[in-house]
């Protein structure tokens, strides 16, 4: 009985629901060398709409914490590597990333809110 009590307090208070942020409606604010974003998720697709441009690109996630985008129509050779992101930090309703373009040492941090 004492090593159920046990058992039962060293539960951890923190709930994995990072899953949470796979599909619906998100934003990443201008700012920090970003142009306002907003991103539509369904199943493997992610639809980005920044100023008058529309990008629809594939979504391939690794665990929670770990995706690839990659531009379904590509529009120069920049396009044609994949996207690396890295969750970093969970909040309630947003989370930090850092991305990672294709191979290069390029790297960019910044937030995503989710809004529906």
């Amino acid at each position: 009985m004492l090593s159920v009590l046990i058992f039962s307090s060293c539960k951890s208070e923190f709930e994995d629901n990072s899953d949470r942020f796979k599909v619906g409606v998100f934003e990443i604010p201008a700012g920090n060398d970003f142009v306002k974003e907003t991103i539509i998720r369904k199943d493997s697709i992610q639809i980005s709409k920044h100023g008058n441009h529309v990008d629809t690109l594939s979504i391939k996630w690794k665990n929670n914490f770990f995706y690839t985008l990659k531009y379904i129509n590509p529009k120069n050779d920049l396009e044609k590597d994949p996207m690396f992101i890295q969750i970093n930090k969970i909040n309630k309703d947003s989370y930090d990333f850092t991305v990672k373009i294709g191979f290069s040492k390029f790297t960019k941090k910044g937030t995503i809110y989710k809004t529906k």
